[in-house]
């Protein structure tokens, strides 16, 4: 939508041959077809199939498998297992390590002059996600309170077909946008397509086009649903293992009905904003993947880009990692003195944040909601801080209190930056400024002063 990096995008597919090549020799076994020739898949707004792909549609869980299993096996990465990263610490302005905290060892500090984050995105900040549970922008919260720089955090990609549940604040399941490319076709409560009038491409069109025609329909009452008959009439059915198991195990049968789908939130093209090698801000602090911003999706990330993008950049990010110093020579204790709320009263105010964040700072906004918003987050950030005055309790309490900290701060950051941004743009929509404007063809950045100078 006109604000991708151009450099960056011509470096980071130049270098796509490569790091598939690295992926394929690294044990990851993707699909190919009878002639032994990597199997393609198209998804929405690509116009001929491009996407590679691992186990059907289970890739994202093979790539993490194969890798993860690489990580075990390899002797000198050590691997902390339940265990929190809460904050990073700097001395005269670079990273010189992170506190975190567990059950068994309580507050700790891990001195390092480079810090990777590579946490993920910020889903759980709406009550339709199709993110998992730690999805709390985390690592963004982190080096948002360290004073890094950050980007584009109003553009939040809502994927159009989550499979429809009826368990409130729950993950909900993707339903690939491959099945569409393989024949899936959206119809309303009459069983009849309507995406066609929608946009030429229909069920391919971009993912927040068809996300605001599904969600058009469902403010009125009424139901959206996608049919996977066509997919098992061309024999694809097998392509597609995670997702007919998981509508069959909802109770629906996919060869003979269409099952109920609902936007959700799924993707953030925001986040802490890093150079071409993936360094942010802060001396010391690297960040690839979900939580950082390199240009490449501009404000509407395309189908699978983001494995390749963070593929590529962690591939930078260890090269040059691999070639510093790691020592830290300072003073290094525990870290801050921290205080935290009960399990109970930082789940209340994570839900309440989260219905906020859904109803007002979802797909489609207006200043008037998102002015309310930040005012109803700022309040429960303030009674969230006021609650914090127990110092020694469990690791849950722990996790939950800084999990909701964290949200809480993404959320409001979030909502001022699209409050800011008065147009609309990929998958920015206002309805009061429902066209973009040439003003704001340019990234937006912020940083956690920018919530103090907008109280002023």
């Amino acid at each position: 939508a006109g604000l991708s990096n151009a450099e960056r995008v011509r470096s980071t597919t130049e270098e796509g041959r490569a790091t598939l090549q690295w992926l394929i020799d690294e044990g990851i076994p993707f699909d190919r077809d009878l002639s032994g020739e990597l199997e393609l898949a198209q998804e929405g707004a690509h116009q001929f199939p491009r996407v590679v792909h691992a186990g059907g549609d289970t890739t994202g869980r093979v790539l993490m498998q194969s890798l993860i299993e690489r990580v075990k096996n390899t002797p000198s990465i050590t691997v902390l297992d339940n265990t929190f990263a809460a904050e990073l610490l700097l001395q005269r302005g670079r990273i010189t390590g992170v506190q975190i905290h567990n059950e068994t060892n309580g507050w700790q500090v891990i001195p390092s002059s480079a810090v990777v984050l590579a946490t993920g995105g910020i889903g759980m900040a709406w009550m339709e996600t199709t993110n998992p549970p730690e999805s709390t922008g985390d690592g963004l919260a982190m080096a948002a309170r360290a004073g890094a720089r950050l980007a584009d955090l109003e553009f939040v990609q809502f994927h159009p077909t989550a499979l429809k549940s009826d368990s409130s604040g729950a993950s909900l399941t993707l339903m690939t946008e491959a099945l569409r490319g393989a024949g899936a076709l959206l119809l309303d409560e009459h069983g009849s397509r309507f995406m066609e009038s929608e946009h030429v491409l229909a069920e391919l069109a971009p993912r927040d086009i068809v996300a605001r025609a599904i969600q058009k329909r469902s403010k009125k009452g009424e139901p959206v649903f996608l049919d996977l008959r066509p997919v098992i009439a061309a024999g694809k059915e097998s392509d597609f293992p995670r997702a007919f198991a998981y509508a069959r195990a909802a109770g629906f049968e996919p060869a003979t009905e269409a099952v109920p789908v609902t936007p959700a939130a799924h993707y953030h093209m925001g986040g802490v904003y890093v150079d071409e090698n993936g360094q942010t801000s802060i001396p010391g602090l690297w960040a690839c993947g979900e939580v950082a911003t390199t240009g490449i999706h501009g404000a509407n990330r395309l189908a699978s880009n983001s494995l390749l993008e963070a593929v590529v950049y962690a591939r930078r990010i260890a090269a040059a990692v691999s070639c510093l110093d790691l020592s830290v020579n300072c003073d290094v204790n525990r870290g801050p003195a921290r205080f935290v709320t009960t399990l109970q009263e930082s789940d209340e105010i994570r839900r309440e944040t989260r219905k906020i964040m859904s109803q007002r700072v979802g797909i489609v906004r207006n200043g008037r909601e998102l002015t309310n918003a930040l005012r109803q987050l700022d309040l429960l950030d303030e009674r969230l801080s006021l609650r914090a005055e127990q110092p020694h309790i469990g690791d849950a309490d722990v996790r939950s209190h800084d999990e909701t900290r964290n949200l809480l701060l993404v959320a409001r950051l979030v909502t001022l930056a699209a409050l800011r941004r008065e147009e609309s743009r990929g998958a920015h929509f206002r309805s009061d400024f429902p066209a973009p404007r040439a003003q704001w063809r340019k990234p937006q950045t912020l940083s956690v002063a920018s919530l103090v100078e907008s109280h002023r």
